[in-house]
């Protein structure tokens, strides 16, 4: 079974349709990265694979459970991906400790000890442990975009979804991140990644979907998409990424 799978998924929004008919699946431990050009759906299908937005047709499965619109459905899908954004949503007044144990606390009802226990070994696996005390407005970008993948690492998703993570930092900060979705790659989490970044794509994923006009246009391994894109479509968009 597929860790996410999604069957002929059309999203309206009023008259425009931004999803027409998208069918994919992700293996478990895949690296999935979305590219294409700005408008062509990518940011929507995501949101949709964490019920974020409702379908307007189609199916999204997650872990084989139908991602439904009832709240109980949503809370129990939600514990099983994981969403970091590009604005990181990090809480201002709270501690990076409070900012990763919050859901913790109030979602799995998890007492102080063990809400702790998972933020110290999420966090050291980020490289932030000495920085569990810190407010948000004490960190760089990229260590702000890290306590936000740790935040969605405790709650120890099966899923991971990536939305632009790298896009907001310079090319240090970058690296940074970057460094960490590779060794959750190397770990075997499941993650699936919006991104404009093609070396970010390139580095992270194993399977490349691009997205054109609401429809994915082209998918494949990575390393084929990239060397040998079969559409000229494909061709074209790398040439302007990469020029």
């Amino acid at each position: 079974m597929p860790a996410v799978q999604l069957k002929e998924v059309h999203k309206y929004f009023g008259s425009l349709e931004v999803l027409k008919g998208v069918s994919l699946s992700v293996e478990r431990g895949t690296v999935m990265a979305l590219i294409g050009r700005s408008g062509s759906g990518k940011t929507t299908l995501l949101r949709c694979i964490n019920g974020l937005e409702k379908v307007t047709s189609g199916t999204v499965e997650v872990e084989g459970m139908v991602v439904g619109t009832r709240e109980s459905e949503l809370r129990a899908l939600r514990q099983m991906v994981g969403i970091v954004f590009q604005s990181f949503n990090l809480f201002p007044h709270l501690t990076v400790y409070r900012n990763i144990t919050l859901a913790l606390s109030v979602v799995k009802k998890m007492g102080k000890r063990e809400a702790r226990e998972i933020a110290e070994q999420v966090l050291s696996q980020v490289g932030l442990l000495e920085k569990i005390d810190a407010y948000p407005e004490q960190l760089s970008g990229g260590q702000q975009q890290r306590v936000a993948s740790a935040r969605s690492l405790a709650m120890m998703p099966k899923v991971l979804l990536l939305d632009e993570v790298t896009s907001a930092l310079d090319p240090e900060l970058k690296e940074e991140v970057q460094r960490v979705v590779e060794d959750l790659a190397a770990r075997g989490m499941t993650m699936v990644c919006v991104t404009h970044e093609m070396g970010f794509a390139r580095s992270v994923a194993s399977e490349i979907v691009f997205m054109h006009q609401g429809k994915v246009h082209e998918s494949g391994e990575s390393e084929k998409i990239f060397k040998d894109p079969s559409t000229p479509e494909m061709r074209q968009f790398i040439a302007s990424v990469m020029t």
